[in-house]
């Protein structure tokens, strides 16, 4: 059964990013987003260091995390294994030419995740009790107004969860130790189980408990 899931994702992988259109979907969004919003990237990077030292801080403000925190949490579940593997992988495949067009990629890509950011602010949720929930999906259920696609984006994201994120980065994380501590390979299942604690206790301390262990882990 892995062995056909492993065949099913990789054909759709292929499907995927075998296309050129995706590429050029992606990098074209981000060149539309910092036309048409005037070099975002640029023009506000000012302004987002202010934000993010504090300079625009209110105690009076309404949410659960202060502006650096939401930066940290935000760049934690951005960095990962694909921006570390991905990079050198990209590097030893396509040369040191794949490093500029990874730059000229992340240029535009700023416009883009401003934009989705911006958006997921507009149309967040605020509970009676404070609790702040927002996210792509609520962009597509309040924004857009398609609550089906909101629906299957939540679903998909959270089986995506499972196999982009917590299966390939613990796996990655057992694989390093297991290299530069070859003693610990008969002991992964150890490690798998050690990581999965640490995650529960920091994710059931619910929004704020993760924005204050980004804040410290992601400098």
């Amino acid at each position: 059964m892995f062995e056909q899931l492993t065949e099913w994702s990789g054909q759709l992988s292929g499907l995927l990013w075998g296309s050129p259109l995706t590429l050029i979907a992606l990098l074209g969004t981000g060149l539309y987003l910092t036309i048409r919003m005037g070099l975002i990237q640029v023009r506000g990077f000012g302004h987002a260091v202010g934000l993010i030292s504090g300079k625009y801080s209110c105690r009076s403000d309404s949410g659960e995390v202060s502006h650096f925190q939401a930066l940290s949490t935000a760049l934690s579940a951005t960095i990962g294994t694909g921006n570390i593997a991905g990079v050198a992988t990209a590097i030893t495949l396509g040369g040191p030419g794949a490093l500029f067009w990874m730059w000229v990629t992340a240029f535009f890509g700023m416009a883009t995740k401003f934009a989705e950011c911006t958006l997921s602010l507009k149309f967040r949720e605020i509970s009676p009790d404070g609790e702040v929930a927002g996210g792509p999906m609520y962009t597509l259920l309040h924004g857009l107004k398609m609550k089906r696609t909101a629906t299957l984006f939540a679903a998909f994201a959270l089986v995506a969860s499972f196999g982009i994120g917590n299966m390939v980065q613990a796996n990655s994380v057992m694989d390093g130790l297991g290299y530069v501590f070859p003693e610990l390979g008969e002991y992964k299942w150890l490690g798998g189980v050690i990581l999965a604690t640490m995650v529960g206790m920091v994710i059931l301390g619910g929004v704020k408990r993760i924005a204050r262990v980004a804040s410290m882990i992601v400098p």
